[in-house]
């Protein structure tokens, strides 16, 4: 291998037909030693020989439209649902594209739509016999015998006209004239085999390629756009592209039940992560990932009989995949790679096992959006990796690198500097951490229905992108990828069928709204689940609650875990009760708060149970609070948005919750925007200052001895211990 690339490694570095110079000159700067293409760009044969691994982009589902347009029938299809038509007479007409975009969309009429179609009345939730409406083509609407007044909605399959990340990307970066990439159905007989020889074709005409980046690989994550071309509905776990007749009769006969649309179209929720799934949709899941992996197994070999590498990119087509189901440690994937929009999208990539190594690619994506004259593609640079390094420093991805278009990033020096000298700091961090277990103080579970499907992946839209009424409780999630505890995600069924998996944690988190598939909703009132976690406590567990936790209106009670946190809501049934428990408490969770905590939307008319140590009231409503439960402990908080103070204070917490204060100061830094991490297997520790700006702080190490440190701006500093 060339020398140049020698000195650095584990970075990989985009290119294109038009910068192969300005590749091979920014590629010695930043130590990479691989190369990959990017969606619309081609690889210059003059790099096939650079020395450095060679990425190929490979689309297993698009880039044959020719394919696509000779089998009609073996197009991607998903489920869409119209909006809600109220009948004001005895018939309806319902427009079936209204609010769809559609050159992406195509409703399909080729099989037969009374079988897979469903007319359902939403005023009754009862589904409308096939003979009471019919389909008029032309006009493009179902006609239906309606009750007056009722509300009226259709189930529709569509086949997939224009592949949605590609409408996104040609969208986003103006592609004028550019041919629609059609969705193919690998799943299906005709496509699967002709899909296979397509591989291995692929292999004999690239046999420079090193890595097979396969993005990704058969069902694309829920993207819909509206008749306007914009965004309408996405759902980064969104399983509504990953159906067609042939794999539905498949899933009937493996589950024994006829098929519903209503399994996936969920009342026109899509069933998205916030819904409690039902048992229909989870058997559904659960046979896309066990057809799925059987696929992609297939595709892996035929990649490792050319001697290649095959990588996952953990996104776009990825639905059957999800990394941490036991389907997916038997693929044989060499590597998966995934966007890092933050510390959780971080961990979500680094905490994946069964592959041999995981890469992280960085943001900015070199598009236009960014790097456009008056664009600061640095600024997004720093902010990106400062949050991506405090995962880091706890779960070490094994490489970093950049996609897009590198000539856009050719025209900002600073970047190109600065993108240096983040290369070159991820590569001392990995030398220093990776293959090492970093010291924690306690062992923590966040408890949901999804458990470890959706581990760090907890109210996040995609990568890293959250909504006002989100952010209070992915800030959660984020302090926790950075925090120095051991981390995992259980569900209600965990506890259900074991509920042994409580004696492995020290505290539990449930954070979200009520009856929302994040704090449970009617899983608390299964006595199996209730009784565990309540035990689990009372023995000297801890729980943290953060919004609603345990929320779901039932027995007298709208958290069911009241007792145990010691708050509860006014929903207006109890406004007859007095409450006098206001007064606020100084306490061990709030002693690095140096000003008013931001609570972000927080929640609106908590009260304390008598008993309760309420620490902060705004309004006569409470947002912070702590509780005793036997001999266990429970604290209360409105909402957590992430930031360095919020971090702390959910560090604080936590040890709090597990009776573990003393262990605070090992391992510790008096100022909360600079954070210490042990590696006590590797001798080594650091102090980074996760600012750009100079801070002061003292250190604690873990036999309490301590001293007083000086940090520049984003500098972080290694030391031997002992």
């Amino acid at each position: 291998m060339d020398q140049k690339f020698e000195k650095g490694g584990r970075v990989t570095i985009p290119t294109d037909v038009d910068v192969v110079e300005e590749t091979l000159r920014l590629a010695g700067r930043w130590g990479a030693d691989a190369v990959r293409d990017c969606d619309g760009t081609d690889f210059p044969a003059e790099l096939t020989d650079s020395g450095m691994k060679v990425y190929a982009t490979y689309y297993t589902t698009r880039k044959d439209n020719e394919w696509a347009r000779a089998n009609p029938e073996e197009i991607q299809q998903m489920y869409l649902m119209t909006p809600v038509y109220t009948a004001s007479g005895e018939e309806l007409r319902i427009l079936l594209m209204k609010g769809f975009y559609r050159d992406m969309l195509k409703p399909n009429t080729r099989d037969d739509i009374k079988r897979w179609w469903e007319v359902v009345d939403r005023s009754t939730g009862e589904v409308v016999p096939v003979e009471r409406w019919r389909y008029e083509e032309e006009a493009g609407e179902v006609v239906l015998e309606a009750e007056p007044f009722h509300d009226y909605t259709v189930s529709f399959l569509a086949y997939i006209m224009w592949d949605p990340v590609h409408m996104y990307n040609a969208l986003v970066n103006q592609w004028e004239g550019v041919e629609h990439q059609i969705t193919i159905d690998v799943r299906q007989p005709k496509t699967r085999a002709f899909s296979m020889e397509r591989l291995k074709r692929f292999m004999e005409e690239h046999p420079y390629v090193n890595v097979l980046r396969f993005t990704t690989f058969f069902h694309q994550f829920t993207l819909v756009f509206d008749e306007l071309a914009r965004e309408k509905y996405v759902d980064w776990y969104g399983y509504s592209a990953s159906v067609s007749p042939y794999i539905l009769e498949q899933f009937e006969r493996e589950a024994g039940y006829p098929f519903r649309p209503e399994y996936i179209i969920d009342q026109g929720y899509y069933n998205n992560q916030y819904r409690i799934p039902s048992k229909e949709f989870e058997d559904f899941q659960a046979f896309q990932r066990r057809e799925v992996a059987k696929l992609v197994q297939e595709m892996v070999d035929i990649t490792h009989e050319y001697g290649r590498e095959a990588m996952m990119f953990l996104g776009d087509h990825w639905i059957g995949t999800e990394p941490f189901m036991e389907e997916f440690q038997g693929i044989g994937l060499d590597a998966v790679v995934g966007s890092v929009g933050n510390g959780a999208t971080l961990r979500l990539i680094s905490d994946i096992e069964g592959v041999k190594y995981r890469e992280g690619r960085l943001l900015p994506y070199f598009f236009p959006d960014t790097f456009h004259e008056g664009g600061d593609p640095v600024r997004e640079a720093k902010v990106n990796w400062v949050t991506a390094r405090r995962a880091i420093l706890r779960k070490p991805i094994d490489r970093i690198g950049y996609g897009g278009y590198l000539k856009l990033a050719l025209d900002f020096p600073e970047f190109v500097d600065y993108v240096e000298s983040v290369c070159q700091e991820f590569r001392l961090l990995y030398k220093n951490v990776k293959g090492c277990v970093p010291y924690c103080a306690a062992r923590v579970a966040v408890l949901n229905c999804w458990g470890k499907m959706r581990a760090w992946g907890c109210h996040m839209v995609h990568h890293a992108i959250y909504f006002k009424q989100n952010y209070s409780y992915a800030g959660v999630i984020e302090a926790l990828s950075g925090a120095p505890f051991d981390v995992k995600f259980i569900s209600f069924a965990d506890i259900k069928e074991n509920p042994d998996i409580l004696k492995e944690i020290d505290v539990l988190i449930n954070v979200g709204d009520a009856d929302t598939a994040h704090t449970g909703g009617a899983w608390w009132c299964d006595p199996a689940v209730s009784s565990a976690v309540k035990r689990f406590v009372y023995e000297g567990g801890g729980i943290v609650g953060v919004g609603e936790p345990s929320g779901h209106q039932a027995n007298g009670r709208f958290f069911q875990l009241s007792n145990v946190f010691g708050v509860e809501k006014e929903n207006g049934f109890t406004l007859g009760y007095d409450k006098y428990n206001w007064e606020c408490h100084d306490h061990f969770i709030m002693e690095d708060m140096d000003g008013e905590i931001d609570f972000g939307e927080g929640k609106k008319n908590i009260y304390a149970l008598e008993g309760a140590a309420v620490l902060v009231e705004k309004d006569r409503e409470v947002q912070l609070a702590v509780n005793t439960f036997g001999k266990g402990r429970a604290v209360y908080i409105s909402g957590l948005p992430y930031s360095f103070a919020n971090s702390r204070l959910l560090q604080r917490a936590l040890l709090w919750g597990a009776g573990e204060e003393e262990k605070l100061k090992q391992w510790f830094s008096s100022n909360y925007n600079v954070d210490v991490h042990a590696y006590l297997e590797n001798g080594k520790y650091c102090v980074v200052n996760n600012t750009y700006e100079p801070q002061s702080t003292t250190v604690y190490k873990g036999d309490g001895e301590h001293f007083s440190l000086d940090l520049g701006a984003n500098e972080i500093l290694w030391y031997e211990i002992g």
